[in-house]
């Protein structure tokens, strides 16, 4: 892993942050003591740590910690924090790091597809014996040469057997519907696939601004539709809008300045008593940390904490409101 680049080293990076301004202060137990302040009610927030890939993993926990949230989301995959072949020596001593910041350790996103390859299983064994409690699958793809409805039913016998792996192991994975054209973008390709399976073992990490983009108004109906198997939550936002050729993009937009309904989102999940581990993503423009960049150059890690903890503020009171 590179978290930085030549002698940007941390006393440099801390005073580039803007460390001593009353937003971000760079202490371990602070991060600490705001997980002891929230409310009963509260979700527990974590950061996708693809948009921390410049940090190394201290760093990284410290500014997660610092911005408010209660845990990482850690990256467990190519290009990732950690690689998962070299899973066995990497994601140590990143748990510890999370741990030491005062920061749960129970999310990850992972490539994991089934439970027959041995990176996949070594990742997920590595991951369990460490304390992670979730993980979000890599993306699974229809075949040209195999009819859709077909496809799921041989998927749904994969799901079940990677299923009974993590109850083996004591590990919960999670499927995010996606918009495009992988499994999941529709709410019923979900529904399909993990049919008949535990959501304790594999359910679904449902994302509210891709169920957005391709229901449109019926997200409602995805959401109820899949209400049974959602074991995590993934926020973030988006607009349409005309690039510079006049054609319709979908534009990623910092959380209530987009088309999701977050307070009608988070009305429904309390009534439906949904109360999962929630991941943060930023995918708007953050100077290339959206992509997972390794290094900064068109933003400072100052204006990038601000924006992170703008959303997640945004977060938690919109659900304390709902």
């Amino acid at each position: 892993m590179k978290p930085f680049s030549h002698d940007y080293n941390r006393r440099q990076f801390i005073r580039d942050a803007g460390i001593a301004s009353s937003l971000l202060v760079f202490n371990p137990s602070i991060g600490c003591a705001n997980n002891t302040e929230t409310i009963d009610d509260d979700l527990s927030y974590s950061i996708f740590s693809k948009h921390l890939q410049f940090l190394n993993y201290e760093d990284m926990a410290d500014a997660a910690a610092n911005l408010g949230f209660d845990g990482i989301d850690l990256t467990v995959r190519k290009k990732g924090h950690v690689e998962p072949e070299r899973v066995e020596d990497e994601l140590p001593p990143a748990i510890a790091a999370i741990k030491k910041a005062g920061l749960n350790h129970d999310m990850m996103a992972s490539d994991v597809k089934n439970a027959e390859e041995d990176v996949h299983r070594r990742v997920l064994k590595t991951a369990a014996s460490l304390g992670v409690k979730y993980y979000r699958m890599g993306y699974l793809r229809f075949l040209d040469e195999q009819s859709i409805p077909d496809r799921l039913t041989d998927l749904n016998g994969e799901m079940k057997t990677l299923a009974a792996l993590n109850r083996e192991l004591g590990i919960t994975g999670g499927y995010q519907n996606h918009s495009g054209k992988h499994v999941g973008a529709q709410l019923w390709d979900l529904w399909h696939l993990l049919k008949d399976i535990n959501p304790e073992e594999l359910g679904c990490q449902f994302d509210i601004r891709h169920s957005v983009v391709e229901g449109g108004r019926s997200w409602e109906n995805s959401l109820k539709l899949i209400e049974p198997q959602i074991n995590s939550i993934v926020l973030k936002d988006f607009i349409w809008a005309k690039d510079t050729d006049g054609k319709w993009q979908i534009k990623n937009v910092p959380l209530g300045e987009g088309m999701v309904d977050f307070t009608s989102y988070f009305k429904l999940l309390k009534q439906m008593n949904i109360r999962v581990p929630a991941t943060i993503h930023y995918e708007y423009d953050l100077g290339g940390v959206e992509h997972g960049a390794r290094e900064l150059h068109d933003m400072k890690a100052a204006d990038i904490f601000k924006m992170m903890k703008k959303d997640l503020d945004f977060a938690k009171a919109k659900w304390r409101e709902a």
